[in-house]
This record gives structure tokens, sequence and C-alpha cells, in this order.
């Protein structure tokens, strides 16, 4: 799928209850998992220590932290989306998040991204991104919830 290109609000409207785009996947190494660990001390064993994670871990494997999938997020967001004319984007929050399942090191993801609703707050447009994080060949997602970003245009 082509990557969405947003000039105005006007544009940007058409889009709300429609899915924007799914992005590539991307391999959720267990150097990406080590380096995420480090980076917020949460070195738990689940997630940085492979040979004891086989024998004691109910997956037999390390696996992702949830924060580190999450994080993916605006680097997939960019894949799908380009918004011109801004001053800023500000990421608002993110409402009804849930988990479903662990993303296992090794294993690749991918979002896909539906317009949930757009409004116009006196020039910005606050946007709520239905998003969902998917686990390539896996039924169960991975993340699902509603990102709330602001669009300051020009």
């Amino acid at each position: 799928m082509d990557k969405l290109v947003i000039n105005s609000y006007e544009e940007f409207e058409k889009y709300v209850g429609k899915q924007i785009g799914v992005s590539d996947y991307v391999e959720v190494s267990q150097e990406r998992i080590n380096c995420f660990a480090e980076a917020t001390l949460d070195n738990q064993w689940i997630h940085v220590d492979p040979e004891r994670a086989k024998v004691e871990s109910p997956f037999h494997t390390t696996i992702a932290h949830g924060y580190l999938t999450l994080s993916l997020l605006p680097y997939m967001w960019n894949q799908i989306i380009e918004v011109h004319n801004l001053k800023m984007m500000i990421n608002y929050g993110i409402e009804k998040m849930k988990y479903g399942q662990a993303v296992l090191s090794g294993q690749r993801v991918r979002l896909v991204a539906d317009l949930h609703a757009l409004n116009n707050l006196r020039g910005v447009a606050k946007a709520e991104i239905k998003f969902t994080i998917e686990i390539e060949g896996q039924a169960k997602k991975a993340l699902e919830g509603i990102a709330v970003f602001l669009y300051y245009f020009n």
C-alpha cells in the first residue's frame, strides 16, 4: 500500500472510519530487545537471558518488552502517512491500550491503522488512530489501542 499523503485538515477528514494503511514488518530481534532493556533499565531475565528463558519461560525464548512493542508505533506510523503543511505534531496520548500476546524474540510485527475520529479544536486537528500491531503469522494481536495525535496545520 502506498503512503498516504495529507495536505490539509479537509483531506484528512475524508479518511474518518477508514483504514489509513499497513506498515512493513519490523523484526524484533534479541539485539533490539537488549538495547531497549539497557535504555529503560528493565533487564528482567524474560527479556534478556535467552538461556534461562529456554528453560524457565512458558514461551521457551525471550520476549519483547510490552513498551518496546508500543515504541515501534511511531516508526511504523511514519511508513503509513505523511502529513504536509504542519507546524508540528504532538503525541497526545493512548486510550484503550491492550496487549493481546507476547512478541517473541525474532518475530516480526506490523502496524494496521484506521482513522477512528478527527476533530477540529480551534485550528488543531485531534486525530484518533485505531492501531493494531500484528505479529506475522499469528491470529492474535500483539497490541491494540487508540493513539491520539495533535496536528498543528499551517
